[in-house]
């Protein structure tokens, strides 16, 4: 018994200490380069730069790699995506949520099929363009939003389903129209795995930088399209000193919103898991 006792911490430890070397190694890779001399960066590695001039590399990147311009066509783009799907998602969510029988297992089987089948990057591009939206933000949010409804709609409905139905019946008896249900009632309920979903998808749409390219490639300004162009050209060419940088910088902004919501986004996933 006093064996197993004592051998009982050393589980804990033995994780903690893998966790801070797959999450601690890259990011003291990214920050230490960024912090190097384009000679002392030239062949990346965990070496603390001789001299720090991580602020000077900041500077540079800054006005040199069109970073405001990319900022604010990312914002153009994921603000109003992420606002749309968590509106339709979360409204479709309450309806499969609420209503049962084979149909509605078909509708919902289909609805959350995006998560596993991928888009058809070809097929998209042309559509766009029949449109006459290929190559214009509107175009982009309408892509984004086809692709990550699934995840709210699978997020949302699971957690739909743990509310009382008792609730929205007394709305209903007050006279309550369905839209005044959905939004005094259920929405004001779902915050916690809105804000998950929301985290996730912003991730996914402020990192994107594959369909970006083939919808919006050379007419929007986004970050990751920034940054793959200006590493592609003589600029960045072998300064990675610069591009880790802006890898740095490009990824404030998510981790700064992570740090101030992680509470709602761990209540989120904890939440559903135990209702």
């Amino acid at each position: 018994m006093k064996a197993a006792r004592k051998s009982l911490p050393v589980q804990p430890i033995v994780a903690v200490t893998v966790a801070v070397l797959l999450l601690g190694v890259p990011f003291w890779l990214v920050l230490s380069t960024a912090g190097k001399n384009q000679a002392e960066a030239l062949n990346p590695n965990l070496t603390p730069p001789s001299q720090w001039q991580l602020l000077e590399n900041f500077g540079q990147v800054f006005s040199e790699g069109r970073m405001l311009t990319g900022f604010f066509g990312s914002l153009l783009v994921m603000v109003p995506a992420v606002f749309g799907v968590l509106i339709l998602g979360s409204m479709a969510a309450w309806v499969l949520g609420r209503r049962g029988g084979k149909g509605m297992a078909i509708v919902y089987a289909v609805a959350i099929s995006g998560i596993v089948l991928p888009p058809a990057v070809v097929t998209i591009v042309l559509l766009l363009r029949q449109m006459g939206l290929a190559g214009t933000a509107v175009g982009m949010i309408g892509v984004y939003m086809g692709m990550y409804l699934s995840t709210v709609i699978f997020f949302v409905t699971g957690f739909v389903r743990t509310i009382p139905p008792e609730l929205e019946e007394a709305a209903r008896v007050d006279g309550a129209s369905p839209v005044k249900v959905f939004v005094r009632i259920i929405l004001p309920l779902l915050v916690p795995v809105l804000a998950t979903a929301t985290i996730l998808i912003c991730l996914y749409i402020w990192n994107d930088v594959f369909y970006a390219l083939f919808v919006v490639g050379g007419r929007l300004d986004t970050l990751p399209l920034n940054l793959y162009q200006v590493a592609s050209a003589g600029l960045y060419l072998q300064n990675w000193h610069l591009i880790f940088a802006y890898i740095t910088l490009m990824s404030l902004p998510l981790l700064i919103t992570f740090v101030i919501a992680q509470r709602k986004i761990i209540s989120g996933i904890t939440s559903g898991a135990v209702k």
